[in-house]
């Protein structure tokens, strides 16, 4: 049973259970068991970013099973880092969604650090290539890559 608030739907899929809600809205769903879970859309990608994902996943000849992976990991200046990668495997517990026809899983551990967050390219003379607009960032270092929480 899918309660949702708004009109237009995203998928996400969390292992075998799935949710429906609008962009940045809540929608509450109950599995088959009667566990309620709150899904809450995690990563957008902002027109640039979904382009310049489109032209990697072309240049590299991946097929339509290919998705973004957005990771988080310890490291970095500010102890946490972000991992951007393609992967045509969904694992255990991965959050998997769309927003503007990209694909990108979330593991379950990375899921806190980035909800919310957008992901956005800049290009040209001092482009610095993806960048992660995430509000839960307490801190970022300069180069942008990690941040703290």
């Amino acid at each position: 049973m899918i309660r949702s608030y708004g009109t237009q739907f995203q998928r996400f899929v969390l292992s075998n259970i799935t949710c429906n809600t609008s962009n940045k809205e809540l929608a509450i769903l109950c599995d088959s068991e009667n566990f309620t879970y709150l899904c809450l859309i995690m990563v957008t990608v902002t027109e640039k970013a979904k382009n310049q994902i489109t032209r990697l996943m072309s240049d590299g000849r991946m097929g339509e099973d290919y998705h973004l992976r957005v990771a988080v990991t310890s490291g970095g200046c500010s102890g946490l880092s972000y991992n951007l990668d393609f992967d045509n495997k969904n694992n255990e517990g991965d959050l998997v969604f769309e927003d503007k026809g990209v694909k990108i899983a979330v593991d379950k551990k990375s899921l806190l650090y980035v909800a919310g967050t957008e992901l956005d390219f800049s290009d040209g003379l001092n482009g610095k290539g993806f960048q992660f607009k995430n509000p839960n960032a307490t801190r970022t270092c300069s180069c942008g890559e990690s941040f703290a929480v």
